[in-house]
């Protein structure tokens, strides 16, 4: 059998194979393989500024954009001997050698792998306990108009001047905005969750119509500032990666100037680099001034001292001491009035689980042609398609909060469909 065709390129003084670069990755835009390597290498210089030197996650996807993607925190075993790796310690105790990249010929090998977009964590390989960077990722919920998430990131801006730091926007490829924070590395991870859940406290405060600092999903509203983004072990797409979307659409970095009215659509792989070589990269001094985080703990010290505790973490953190109950507030408030107890503030339904999001989504047409008159009355945001997490991959659960549904037209309970857990067939 002959083998797959390939292609050798030169990249910063090595050898780099590419893999099927024909295969297609985008098919709807036409994008193959070896384009997308090409895009990098292209952007090389400004994309290594938010990787270099930074353990990262791989999330590979071997079929292109329209495939399934998996998770491979450690490095592979049959790597190039240029390569560089760093022993990561991950919250449940395990540890693992992670990829960091330092070059062009790094980054294109990653690429090769699969990886659309580039996932590094918020620290450097030489000091993996003190992070250099504080992640703001504006989240919004279903059904928020994108000129909505403009006017949080420029409140966000706003707070952050006043606790003397500098924030640099980009799209984050798909619907919200990040707003990055170079910070000096002598805080812990939790110090930098503690400042980052200040500042998404004191956002919402100043536009409580616009933003949310609300863990929960039944909870949110408007733009959700993801604070549990800056806890150990979480990785977010940097800047100039491609995201795994139809037009293959990048994060792109813009100047402050340009947001208000920015489109991300206008961002795209067959774009950026051209914006790049025009108007060069709106992040270039991203770390010419680290600030430091003494205001925005100041900041967060008061807010406790106001009443305002920790927030919840994700679920597979250990619990702290100060942390709030682990559970939505609908399953804290225990069973519903039919069975004579308390009503649930929000009353949530699981509609589907299923390995695949086209499945699930599946699942939840069938739940609305079941119960019209449920459906009928959901808001855009009563609809919470959830990626969970597995060891290696994502599987979608699909709920629904009947807030909006009187209580007898509500549906009696009934098993999610599909029913579909982690580890079945």
């Amino acid at each position: 059998m002959a083998k797959a065709a390939r292609e050798i390129l030169q990249v910063a003084g090595r050898e780099v194979v590419v893999s099927n670069p024909g295969k297609p990755y985008f098919p709807e835009a036409g994008i193959t393989k070896l384009e997308l390597v090409q895009y990098y290498l292209r952007v090389a210089g400004a994309a290594l500024r938010g990787v270099q030197g930074r353990p990262m996650a791989l999330k590979r996807f071997v079929d292109g954009a329209t495939g399934e993607a998996f998770f491979q925190k450690r490095a592979p075993e049959n790597r190039p001997d240029w390569t560089e790796v760093v022993e990561i310690r991950f919250p449940s105790g395990r540890t693992a050698q992670e990829i960091v990249v330092r070059d062009a010929a790094q980054l294109c090998w990653v690429v090769n792998l699969g990886c659309i977009d580039l996932n590094p964590h918020p620290v450097r390989a030489t000091d993996l306990d003190h992070p250099d960077e504080l992640r703001v990722d504006l989240d919004p919920v279903p059904g928020v108009p994108w000129d909505q998430v403009r006017r949080v990131a420029l409140v966000v801006r706003e707070v952050l001047a006043e606790h003397g730091l500098t924030g640099w926007p980009k799209t984050s490829g798909s619907r919200g905005m990040h707003v990055w924070v170079r910070i000096a590395p002598r805080w812990s991870f939790d110090e930098v969750r503690q400042a980052a859940l200040a500042l998404a406290r004191e956002v919402e405060r100043r536009a409580p119509a616009l933003a949310t600092s609300k863990w929960w999903k039944e909870e949110r509203h408007g733009v959700f500032l993801d604070y549990n983004q800056n806890a150990r072990d979480r990785t977010t797409a940097s800047a100039y990666s491609v995201r795994p979307l139809p037009d293959a659409r990048v994060s792109t970095p813009l100047a402050w100037d340009e947001v208000p009215d920015c489109e991300p659509a206008d961002f795209t792989l067959r774009t950026v680099p051209d914006r790049l070589e025009r108007r060069g990269d709106p992040h270039a001094a991203i770390d010419d001034a680290p600030g430091g985080l003494e205001a925005l703990l100041a900041l967060s010290a008061r807010q406790r001292s106001e009443g305002q505790g920790d927030a919840p973490w994700p679920p597979h953190y250990a619990k702290g001491d100060a942390e709030p109950p682990r559970a939505p507030p609908s399953k804290r408030n225990g069973g519903g009035a039919r069975s004579g107890g308390r009503v649930p503030s929000a009353p949530l339904v699981t509609v589907a689980k299923a390995a695949h999001k086209e499945e699930a989504l599946a699942g939840l047409e069938r739940w609305k042609a079941r119960h019209p008159e449920a459906s009928e009355r959901l808001a855009p945001d009563d609809v919470l398609v959830d990626a969970m997490r597995g060891r290696s991959s994502t599987w979608t659960r699909v709920r629904v909060n009947l807030r909006h549904v009187p209580l007898e037209a509500r549906p009696e309970g009934e098993p999610p469909d599909p029913d579909w857990e982690p580890g079945r067939p």
